[in-house]
């Protein structure tokens, strides 16, 4: 389960994101941006975040995850889409010279605190 290492990750990231010169800290929520392709189970990440965050200021935190869509970009034609399936192939002049633009991303958005 990679859930694992990507939570450790991201519980590293927000510890070290939290002000240093706030007493007590207490996050309320992580707002997150996966992407469709990373393979993230949303329920095993939020299991994970819950046992690592124990006994540290994001013991309480909530996952707020925003999942992007896959978004291709057609070198031949110009055009931008959203990929549903799992073809990479312009819908637009058929080409298969194509750059993924969004979609494997896991991103901290931001970190909201307990007044």
């Amino acid at each position: 389960m990679h859930e694992m290492g990507i939570a450790q990750q991201l519980v590293q990231i927000a510890l070290e994101s939290i002000p240093k010169e706030i007493e007590n800290p207490k996050v309320e929520k992580v707002n997150l941006k996966i992407g469709r392709l990373a393979s993230v189970v949303e329920h095993s990440l939020t299991f994970c975040f819950e046992i690592i965050t124990k006994e540290t200021p994001l013991e309480t935190a909530r996952l707020n995850i925003d999942v992007v869509p896959v978004m291709v970009h057609c070198k031949s034609c110009d055009k931008t889409w959203e990929v549903i399936g799992p073809v990479f192939k312009c819908p637009f002049c058929e080409d298969g010279d194509v750059e993924m633009l969004t979609g494997r991303e896991i991103e901290i958005i931001s970190l909201e605190l307990a007044e």
